[in-house]
């Protein structure tokens, strides 16, 4: 008699029995991981491609996504102009001295060691003995790259967090960017300026009258005509070469900060300062001394200002020494602070953060050599007015 097939058996999905050697080399492979002595992400990439390079496709993501995530970053960092690439240096928000402080106000003054516009009055407070009369603190780069206060560096006029936190304590409040130096009137609890060339002007008319004049009137119109060169090409023309977003903004700013360099060269192999008769210190020689110093340090490395260093120009690294060693200028010169503040914290540049060793020509032994000047003080004067027809022709 027929009778009825029973059910078929329900189907069942399975994985393919892989061969055993197979499974013995994963867990191998995991093994080797997790006993490894490198990071687990180099043992893994060594398990994923072995010691090949990473597969191209790989390669490509990640260099667009990096380009993409740096050209974000240096907008923020250091705005460019969108058609050529070339950066633009934000004004300064409180960019001139407009109410002049009361004699007897309480003034203090906050810079970062790093910052060669702050060294600019930090400089001068030094050289004219300002000390007393102009108490400091000292912000520090945080991780951010935001000025702030440290435990060991602290705010000591209000012992805020961040120097934002000072800015913001004024009456009108602060929207924008905290930047240094910033001169700071306590009584009025307002910003007199955060332009260094302006705050340094305003520092001139503090000293005593036995001070060194860095500021004489006879020589003012001299003075902005030497910083009409070296602002744009040299001072913030290393920003230009470091900051530039495309290959003919940065050719551009090389060949013109070292056109600017030769120039200079040439005019201090016979004159000791930079104006008129150059026997005398001022202004102008306080804004080039600033970037001079740092040039080998961290302009040549990191901002690409590789054509020549600056120990290549006799007559401009004896002229850099010359200054450095006047009485408290080497103070305010911290190589260890500015190195830091540059490789450590513009991440853009140098994503490992890592910092090379101190050129030679940056060592305090070799910056307190002879400079061998002194003579150039004499001859100058004696050629005063031809110095002062050539720098009018070459400003």
């Amino acid at each position: 008699m027929w009778s009825p097939q029973p059910p078929p058996l329900p189907l069942q999905l399975r994985r393919p029995t892989l061969p055993l050697l197979y499974h013995g080399r994963r867990r191998s492979s995991l093994n080797r991981i997790a006993a490894s002595q490198e990071d687990p992400l180099t043992a893994l990439t060594r398990v994923l491609w072995g010691r090949a390079l990473p597969p191209s496709q790989l390669v490509l993501a990640v260099r667009h996504g990096w380009t993409a995530a740096w050209r974000l970053l240096m907008r923020q960092l250091a705005p460019s102009d969108p058609s050529t690439g070339a950066f633009t240096r934000t004004p300064s928000r409180f960019p001139a001295v407009v109410a002049a402080p009361s004699p007897n106000a309480r003034l203090h003054l906050y810079v970062g060691l790093p910052c060669p516009w702050a060294h600019r009055a930090l400089l001068v407070r030094a050289l004219l003995g300002l000390e007393t009369r102009l108490p400091l603190s000292v912000a520090v780069p945080g991780d951010d790259g935001a000025w702030s206060f440290t435990p060991d560096s602290p705010d000591a006029l209000y012992g805020k967090r961040r120097l934002r936190d000072v800015y913001a304590a004024r009456r009108g409040g602060f929207e924008g960017r905290a930047s240094v130096p910033m001169l700071w009137d306590a009584d009025r609890r307002e910003v007199v300026c955060n332009e260094s060339i302006e705050i340094a002007k305003f520092l001139c008319t503090l000293a005593d009258a036995d001070a060194l004049d860095l500021w004489p009137p006879e020589l003012r119109q001299e003075i902005d005509r030497w910083y009409g060169v070296i602002y744009p090409s040299v001072n913030n023309g290393v920003y230009r070469c470091g900051f530039a977003q495309s290959q003919a903004a940065y050719d551009t700013a090389a060949s013109e900060l070292f056109a600017t360099l030769d120039m200079l060269e040439d005019h201090l192999s016979s004159s000791r300062y930079l104006c008129a008769s150059g026997s005398s210190m001022t202004l102008a020689d306080v804004c080039l001394f600033t970037t001079l110093i740092r040039f080998d340090l961290v302009y040549n490395p990191l901002f690409r200002c590789s054509r020549r260093k600056l120990v290549e120009y006799p007559s401009l690294h004896a002229y850099t020494r010359e200054i450095y060693q006047m009485p408290g200028v080497a103070e305010t010169c911290d190589m260890a602070a500015i190195a830091d503040g540059y490789f450590g914290t513009l991440f853009p540049l140098n994503p490992g953060g890592i910092q090379p060793v101190v050129p030679v020509s940056c060592d305090r032994e070799v910056l307190m050599k002879p400079h061998g000047r002194e003579a150039l003080s004499s001859a100058a004067d004696a050629s005063a007015g031809m110095q002062i027809g050539a720098t009018t022709s070459v400003v």
